[in-house]
């Protein structure tokens, strides 16, 4: 009788072991996808059925991973971050699997329109948004106030300069301003390409001809490069979004432009030493407004290289749930939640309580046009990028080549006619104009 108990036990825990699913999500290392992971065993706990195995990485390196493992169809990972501009093209090319049947629960309809539509492909959503962004100012109201200067509510590239130039301390540690200098289409191209937005130009005339020797591409770098090479922190071409953010928090800047994501951390006392001083402004503008702010979005999705695809997907959802976004709440304070994807969050009095910056924040995102990212029409949709495949290796390749102005291995002029002769060839074989 007891061998008898014995079997049966084994039986049935073998039979628990065997239902177990172990997913595999890989996402970058930001620290709304750390304080992801850290609250996951909360979903654990309630899916005794499925394990999470973390894959964190780089920003750019998650990009390359993710996208050689999808297209190879190798299957390595479960659930992927990506962003609307990929999301759009993999479902096209069927990579992805549609959420087209999310339980009502969800509440598809208090996701924000903008960010929904970016993450769809013929009316059908293909990730889940897990934060939404667009960019804005953050600056130091003490050192403002100390110098006697005033930030306008949306001020312009030239009134940043010379915001950077009075507030410039390198002797204490302290400089005027800190931006992407890091290589990367989604690094120090996000913010670039809205500076040149911003100068009124764009990435691509209305027969896909580059226009990267412009005026506008000219007067956007000759800007850029003044500003992080007589202002910014010593080694700006290794620091993207993360590097930033801590230079920042740690009082080393006296402003920064980048995602509006940062505004939470920037203001909780817990990880800014600067939370009581942080001011914000909308994204800077010169010759428009058109563009002068991007629409990103960091989403989640499932690869249909999975074999794991009903586990993967139930995993996408509680992590893109109100839910999700209550215990976030709950267990990190309100400052911290994901922002930028529903409706409720922005409804929220708790969310609204501590989050002064919420309004501007919500509409930056909402101003953002990726239809009409430019003061002249383009052939295309993205502000911070081009919704065309070849983009990834345009805007990779563009980033070094920036990296290169500001490292002084190249002039604005020779730099910039590299980057428009490596996009036209890279668009030619490419098959452009379609």
């Amino acid at each position: 009788m007891r061998i008898k108990l014995l079997l049966a036990g084994l039986l049935i825990s073998s039979s628990a072991f065997a239902q177990t699913t172990q997913i595999t999500i890989a996402t970058v290392n930001n620290p709304d996808m750390v304080t992801m992971q850290k609250l996951s065993p909360a979903f654990e706990q309630s899916h005794p059925d499925i394990k999470l195995n973390w894959v964190t990485l780089p920003e750019n390196e998650l990009r390359q991973k993710v996208t050689t493992d999808i297209a190879s169809n190798a299957g390595q990972y479960d659930a992927v971050m990506l962003s609307n501009y990929e999301t759009p093209i993999w479902a096209k090319n069927d990579w992805l699997v549609p959420f087209d049947n999310l339980p009502a629960d969800y509440d598809a309809d208090d996701l924000l329109d903008t960010v929904k539509q970016g993450l769809s492909s013929d009316g059908t959503l293909y990730a889940l948004p897990f934060y939404a962004e667009s960019s804005i100012t953050y600056y130091r109201k003490d050192l403002f106030e100390e110098a006697g200067l005033e930030m306008p509510d949306r001020p312009t590239w030239s009134q940043i300069e010379d915001f950077a130039s009075k507030l410039n301390k390198p002797s204490d540690n302290s400089y005027g301003i800190c931006l992407r200098g890091l290589p990367g289409w989604g690094e120090n191209m996000a913010l670039f390409s809205t500076m040149v937005n911003a100068y009124g130009g764009r990435w691509f005339d209305m027969q896909w001809n580059p226009e990267l020797t412009s005026s506008a591409w000219k007067e956007a770098a000759n800007q850029y490069k003044t500003l992080l090479g007589q202002y910014g922190p010593p080694g700006v071409t290794s620091n993207g979004f993360t590097e930033s953010e801590t230079l920042f928090a740690n009082g080393q800047c006296a402003m920064w432009v980048d995602s509006t994501v940062a505004a939470g951390y920037l203001s909780d006392p817990g990880t800014s030493k600067v939370a009581e001083h942080v001011g914000f402004a909308q994204a800077p503008y010169a010759k428009t407004k058109h563009g002068a702010n991007w629409l990103y979005s960091w989403a989640l999705a499932v690869p249909k290289s999975s074999h794991k695809q009903e586990a993967a997907k139930t995993f996408v959802e509680w992590a893109t749930s109100k839910d999700y976004v209550n215990l976030v709440g709950d267990k990190r304070g309100w400052v911290s939640v994901p922002p930028g994807t529903r409706h409720s969050t922005y409804d929220n009095p708790k969310y609204k309580k501590v989050a002064s910056f919420s309004d501007l924040v919500e509409q930056a995102i909402s101003s953002a046009d990726p239809k009409n990212p430019s003061a002249k029409e383009v052939p295309y949709t993205g502000v911070q990028f081009v919704d065309i495949p070849p983009f990834q290796a345009i805007g990779t390749r563009v980033g070094q080549i920036m990296a290169g102005i500001l490292a002084g291995q190249t002039d604005v002029d020779q730099g910039l006619s590299q980057a428009q002769r490596f996009t036209a060839r890279v668009m030619k074989q490419s098959g452009y104009p379609k």
